[in-house]
């Protein structure tokens, strides 16, 4: 495993490889992370794997400073792992030495689910993919399922500008059915525990929802049900369509989104 600290390296390591697979991350390393290498592996004859906090994609410098952060027991868990032939640790400069502003804008349709409550988030995450693909040049980018509208952003405006294929992977979960992410490291076992509650109720949720007439009342109902019951607050809770994200009246091609708070540290998940 190289770890690679400025664009020179990283252009000098990649030069001879055309069949490059592309992990980003933020950091705060788990088996969800692990998953995406292991895929990355299957697909392409070599993985480089990046570590970058980015601030631009941050709408609560809050949320920002308190982002579970330490590379020293990030690299460990990669090195151990055996299957990363490059990690790139850029700085700030490294990534935003155009010092240009984004051009990015979503469009009135994408300003929903997360990009609804997090204004100027998605901009910053596809205006740093844009870099970051035009730095690495892979020739695939693995993405979780978990942060759904995420992959489904990148993926639609990625592969329009570059030949890169953004590869979808399942979500990767604890033995209680918890969605792996770097967040859960800001939870206690308690709260843990409720997020594994409120993950079966949104199985349960979404195995009833066929059985109903009006789906937007039974949904509004079992929210305000969640809220009361685990006292979180909740930005979302929603069926899409997986291929376009707009609201559905089936199961069919579809999957329940939540955004909630617990412990003041903000949740994601889809079923």
């Amino acid at each position: 495993m190289k770890v690679l600290l400025n664009n020179r390296s990283l252009l000098e390591s990649l030069r001879p490889f055309n069949d490059l697979g592309f992990v980003p991350t933020m950091g705060g390393i788990h088996k969800g992370h692990l998953s995406l290498i292991n895929k990355s592996n299957k697909l392409c004859k070599k993985t480089i794997v990046s570590i970058f906090v980015n601030p631009k994609q941050f709408n609560n410098k809050k949320d920002l400073k308190s982002y579970p952060q330490n590379i020293k027991k990030d690299l460990n868990i990669l090195k151990k792992s055996k299957k990363i032939d490059f990690v790139y640790l850029p700085k700030f400069n490294d990534i935003y030495e155009n010092k240009n502003k984004s051009k990015i804008k979503l469009s009135k349709k994408d300003k929903i689910l997360c990009a609804k409550f997090r204004k100027g988030h998605f901009e910053g995450v596809l205006d740093v993919m844009y870099k970051l693909t035009e730095i690495i040049n892979p020739q695939k980018i693995f993405m979780g399922e978990k942060d759904f509208q995420q992959l489904y952003l990148v993926k639609k405006l990625l592969e329009r500008k570059y030949k890169t294929k953004v590869i979808p992977c399942k979500t990767i979960r604890d033995k209680n059915g918890v969605a792996l992410s770097s967040r859960n490291f800001l939870l206690n076992k308690y709260n843990l525990n409720v997020a594994a509650n409120i993950y079966k109720k949104l199985v349960n949720i979404k195995r009833n929802i066929k059985n109903k007439n009006n789906i937007l009342n039974f949904l509004i109902s079992q929210k305000k049900e969640l809220k009361n019951k685990y006292k979180i607050k909740i930005d979302y809770l929603e069926l899409r369509n997986i291929k376009n994200l707009k609201p559905s009246k089936t199961t069919n091609n579809s999957r329940l989104f939540i955004a909630y708070y617990l412990n003041n540290v903000r949740l994601i998940d889809n079923v």
